[in-house]
């Protein structure tokens, strides 16, 4: 099947190695999103800069990861095609974070923009390097229908503790008892965050083994000309990706939802300090903060478990969309458990408000891995490093549209977070609707799109055993 060694149940070592090294995949863009306020409140990059550190990288992806996962697929070692690139991104990952926010305001501004562009250049390859292989190692850890499911559950149970600890640095950073600035803050905090994580990123390099692939002569060849001569074959990947309809609906779905939830994700801090608090921002203590961190963890202790029983009574197209269902009821309370005055109640809503975004991977990905046997059905080749890159560009994409649409909201309703409350009750108001129901717009849209998918564990049995049959055959 692949160059890891795959079977009906995996051993919870393993099952944990994995997990852990999605806690660095969660870790690092989560804290990278807090920290990246100091560019623009401490250190006064424009917006103009702000626009190029954050849609440069997203352009990055759309060529690099492809490319990384034709490599990957096509990596002849005796390690596996997976490990070494785990291990080496990791390490690449830990160092860049730490030198990306070594910046000073004794620097120039153009300066400090450089020095962190170039260095945020570095810690995206090693990004790439990681988390492309990563999660198709994932992907083909076990044939099981059920067994699939299990592992990317344990793998966001470990990873949704990165939401969990990210908001509290909002506190820690712009605490004067703690640090006496944000931009010390980065700079001594990065290298908290960044040994660690790398070393969480390696771990499954380290534990989860792999079969040589030294022999496999049906893989392409890697060398410079053939990588640099290999964007029509990796077209033509992209294109019998999207050929399988029950991939489509993947990506659509996904790509909705995730889209959706972040568009309005990055006003949350807006809609809690001017509805609850009435513009007020040291009013709200630790409210802001609470509601991330709430939210995760009710995807660690509920969401996550719930979803993986709903997956084995039901089959996983039920248990998504009795998650997203469960979702839509969060949303409405919300809207109107946002009470001002009495920011405690919003919490009624949170645990089934985190059945949307907190659901999502651990159904997704396993189907993902169901997919794919399709694709080995259909083509004969192994490809989970390209599909893992295919879905995972889609989400990237989602993220850099959900950045613009939320300026676009803040224009629409016409919100200004200098004009009082009393002045603009409307936009706030507004704004509060956005917050509540944009989300559930996606989600009603990502349910439409799967409500024929039809890989269901007879089917995928069915795959598996026409997969075994032409093995015996060759």
């Amino acid at each position: 099947m692949s160059n890891i060694k795959s079977s009906s149940k995996v051993p919870m070592g393993q099952k944990i190695a994995f997990g852990i090294g999605m806690f660095a995949n969660q870790m690092f863009p989560a804290i990278l999103g807090i920290f990246m306020v100091v560019l623009v409140e401490d250190l006064k990059f424009t917006g103009l800069m702000w626009a190029m550190i954050y849609l440069f990288p997203r352009l990055f992806d759309a060529i690099s990861d492809p490319i990384m996962g034709f490599i990957s697929d096509n990596t002849r070692s005796k390690w596996g095609r997976r490990r070494v690139y785990v291990l080496v991104g990791g390490i690449i990952m830990g160092i860049a974070y730490i030198f990306m926010w070594q910046l000073f305001k004794e620097n120039t501004l153009q300066y400090n923009f450089w020095y962190f562009f170039l260095w945020s250049i570095v810690f995206y390859l090693g990004l790439t390097f990681f988390s492309v292989p990563y999660v198709a190692m994932g992907y083909e850890m076990s044939d099981d229908f059920h067994e699939r499911t299990n592992i990317m559950a344990i793998a966001q149970w470990i990873g949704q503790w990165a939401w969990v600890i990210a908001p509290w640095f909002w506190v820690i950073m712009y605490d004067p008892e703690w640090f006496p600035s944000a931009d010390v803050a980065v700079r001594e905090l990065a290298v908290w965050v960044a040994i660690p994580c790398a070393i969480c990123a390696i771990i499954p390099a380290i534990f989860i083994k792999g079969d040589s692939t030294l022999d496999k002569d049906e893989y392409e060849p890697l060398n410079i000309s053939n990588i640099g001569g290999s964007f029509k074959k990796i077209l033509t990947s992209f294109v019998e990706a999207f050929k399988i309809k029950e991939f489509r609906k993947l990506c659509i779905s996904t790509f909705f939802i995730f889209n959706a939830f972040n568009t309005v994700a990055s006003l949350t801090f807006f809609v809690i300090v001017y509805k609850l608090f009435n513009g007020d921002a040291s009013a709200t203590g630790i409210w802001v903060s609470l509601f991330g961190c709430i939210g995760a963890l009710g995807t660690t202790f509920l969401v996550i478990p719930i979803v993986t029983w709903l997956s084995k009574e039901f089959g996983k197209k039920k248990a998504f969309l009795i998650a997203q269902t469960i979702s839509i009821i969060g949303y409405i309370f919300l809207y109107f458990l946002f009470i001002p005055g009495k920011p405690w109640l919003y919490i009624i809503a949170l645990p089934f408000f985190s059945f949307g975004i907190g659901s999502l991977f651990t159904i997704m990905m396993s189907m993902t891995a169901d997919v794919i046997d399709v694709d080995e059905l259909n083509t004969g080749k192994r490809r989970e490093g390209t599909f893992g890159a295919i879905y995972w560009w889609m989400v990237k994409v989602g993220y850099a549209i959900a950045g613009a649409l939320s300026g676009l909201i803040i224009w629409a309703v016409g919100f200004n977070p200098d004009i009082p409350v009393i002045e603009q009750q409307l936009s706030v108001d507004n704004l509060h609707a956005f917050f509540c129901f944009f989300p559930l717009v996606g989600t009603v849209v990502a349910m439409w799109v799967m409500k024929d998918y039809s890989i269901d564990e007879k089917r995928a049995a069915e795959i598996r055993e026409a997969l075994e049959k032409r093995k015996l055959e060759l």
